[in-house]
């Protein structure tokens, strides 16, 4: 995509990024990406650019991401919200029942161990069935999933992305996450920009757009986001662009 495409670059924004399919590209599993030096680098720089106003924002759990991304400590919303490191480094975890989930995920490990190709991610809080390796089995993942979710009651949900159905406690989402830290400092008083691909990160969209921030969209796709980039090796270039841009700047104040 072209840099005519992107927003004009400006040194008060607070960066919020979607890991998988935005900074990195998606792989078949979960546990097969891999964070580069460049990557680790390119954000630790951007964090002391900002002051601090960057924050990960992602499905996988902040344990998940902090080995990941070791040795850097961001600021992390986790499980699509449900769990959120601040900028001081403190843990926000949204409480909820957790035997029902327990229960949910034994019977959804069985129905994955039965599908050769399913993949099912207990991360704690949410619970993830990918179908990537299989996707003959799609309808049979979401009608197993929207079964499980029935079984779970008002106080879950259930939500799709690319090759997976996700459940979840209800209430969170990427949106509530980054309206949080805009809350907060060092984010409060920036422009929030937040760069996602997948159908969970238009909650984010929606709310930054409320912001007057800036939406930036990964891949193709029909999404609410004002601006597009083209994958994860067009994102990295342009957020070095903007830190060879500002970060001379920055250090001056």
């Amino acid at each position: 995509m072209a840099a005519a495409k992107l927003p004009e670059p400006s040194g008060d924004w607070a960066f919020f990024l979607d890991i998988d399919g935005t900074l990195l590209e998606v792989a078949e599993r979960p546990d097969a990406v891999h964070v580069d030096a460049a990557l680790r680098r390119l954000l630790g720089a951007l964090e002391e650019a900002t002051g601090g106003a960057l924050a990960l924002i992602s499905g996988r759990s902040v344990a998940d991401v902090d080995g990941l991304f070791a040795p850097l400590l961001l600021p992390v919303a986790g499980q699509h919200g449900i769990e959120r490191r601040d900028a001081r480094g403190e843990i926000h975890r949204h409480a909820f029942p957790v035997e029902p989930l327990r229960r949910v995920a034994a019977q959804l490990g069985a129905f994955a161990a039965a599908h050769r190709g399913l993949l099912l991610e207990d991360k704690g809080h949410s619970i993830a069935l990918h179908y990537r390796g299989a996707p003959q089995f799609e309808a049979a993942v979401k009608e197993q999933m929207a079964a499980a979710a029935r079984a779970l009651g008002e106080g879950f949900e259930l939500q799709g992305g690319k090759m997976v159905f996700e459940l979840k406690p209800g209430g969170r989402d990427k949106g509530v996450v980054i309206e949080e830290y805009m809350a907060e400092a060092p984010f409060v008083g920036r422009k929030p920009v937040f760069a996602g691909d997948d159908l969970t990160d238009e909650y984010g969209f929606g709310v930054v757009n409320r912001l007057g921030g800036h939406s930036v969209k990964v891949g193709p796709g029909r999404s609410a986001a004002r601006w597009r980039i083209d994958d994860a090796r067009a994102v990295r270039a342009w957020l070095a662009a903007w830190l060879a841009r500002f970060a001379q700047q920055a250090q001056k104040h």
